[in-house]
């Protein structure tokens, strides 16, 4: 009988032999996570699918041996008049990963890099790195914004390319101003693509981050933005995510999907959408009340952090980030995975009042503050 420890093991070793032990949140192979251990590692909101969406779920079980093929027309019609767009403005995938996968292969190739705002999220990248294709990395301006003038230069000086942002930026919970984006928008060189990643656009402040997604409605020919059900929507594991783009990018991204999302997911997804903008601004309002209380704590004990955006935060430990998440682990609190060159610090998921509560504790006991 295989114990929870060997199971942990089993699954790190898998990892291992795949190359993706990076994809780990923390190295957790030694230790095999206890009853009550609290994940703050994943930035999944913390309450799940609306229970609208549960109930839509279940309703279709039974009929899960069909594809439902013939839902798909009036699923993309519903998603994207959700977004005042046309069908053809949208692709569906597995979650943003398999969207975003479908860019990096239509639009990233030896000679036209994937360019990128660093530290920000990896997959891209390490899409780009295995076709063999060139990445460039642009390191984040001093208020982690993307350095957009440096990307431009970039692009122009190979020929085209791809250029994402990650806004709110992953793992930084920064922003890249909407005046930004904009420029970005208005000054592509030829044969380049601006790809924004707004997974968590729907945590800020719209004051703060206008959503790309006006660009695609207002005709912008190169510009994609991606976005997911992950996250606000609390539907991680049943993995729908979509990108938005002129109906020619997605013409051009479609051969590289794998085929269709789940019929669960399907009816999730418009179960959810059905509920309107009151889902997200209460979700929203959740988020911010419970990170606001957050940073007052971290403000209160001279913890440094970088001002968050999304539903996760950057904190600064002042030493090895590795060594402090193993403590936390430890004491059955997982923040997230480690980041290139942010050796000391630590992303944590903004999570329920009392997961955030085991944190503080177990923080503070690791840090002494």
């Amino acid at each position: 009988m295989m114990t929870r420890r060997g199971f942990v093991g089993v699954i790190a070793a898998g990892f291992a032999q795949a190359g993706l032990a990076r994809r780990a949140p923390v190295e957790t192979s030694a230790i095999a996570p206890r009853p009550g251990t609290v994940w703050l590692n994943a930035n999944e909101y913390p309450d799940g699918p609306p229970p609208a969406s549960i109930a839509a779920m279940t309703r279709v079980l039974s009929a899960s041996n069909r594809y439902h093929y013939d839902e798909f027309a009036s699923f993309y019609a519903a998603l994207a008049d959700s977004l005042k767009l046309k069908a053809t403005n949208i692709q569906v995938g597995a979650g943003s990963s398999e969207v975003l996968h479908c860019a990096v292969d239509a639009f990233v190739t030896p000679s036209r890099p994937f360019i990128t705002a660093w530290p920000s999220f990896d997959w891209g990248p390490e899409l780009a790195a295995a076709k063999r294709c060139p990445v460039v990395k642009i390191p984040l301006k001093s208020d982690y914004s993307a350095d957009v003038k440096s990307m431009v230069s970039e692009a122009a000086r190979a020929g085209g390319g791809l250029i994402y942002v990650c806004n709110p930026n992953n793992p930084t919970s920064s922003i890249t101003p909407e005046l930004d984006i904009r420029w970005l928008s208005e000054n592509l060189p030829p044969e380049t693509y601006l790809l924004v990643d707004e997974a968590y656009i729907h945590f800020t402040n719209l004051t703060e981050a206008e959503s790309a997604m006006n660009l695609v409605r207002h005709g912008k020919k190169n510009v994609i933005v991606l976005r997911t059900f992950s996250k606000i929507y609390g539907m991680a594991g049943v993995r729908v995510g979509f990108v938005a783009a002129p109906p020619e990018l997605i013409t051009r991204m479609t051969p590289y999907r794998n085929n269709v999302i789940s019929i669960i997911g399907v009816r999730a997804v418009l179960a959810a959408l059905d509920l309107g903008p009151k889902l997200i601004e209460e979700r929203r309002a959740r988020i911010a009340l419970t990170r606001s209380d957050l940073t007052q704590w971290c403000r209160r004990r001279g913890i440094k952090y970088i001002e968050p955006h999304g539903n996760f935060m950057m904190i600064d430990t002042g030493r090895d980030a590795s060594k402090v998440s193993a403590a936390l682990v430890a004491k059955g609190v997982v923040p997230g995975r480690p980041f290139p060159s942010c050796d000391t610090m630590i992303r944590i998921t903004i999570a329920g009042e009392s997961d955030m509560a085991k944190f503080k504790s177990a923080f503070g006991e690791v840090m002494s503050v």
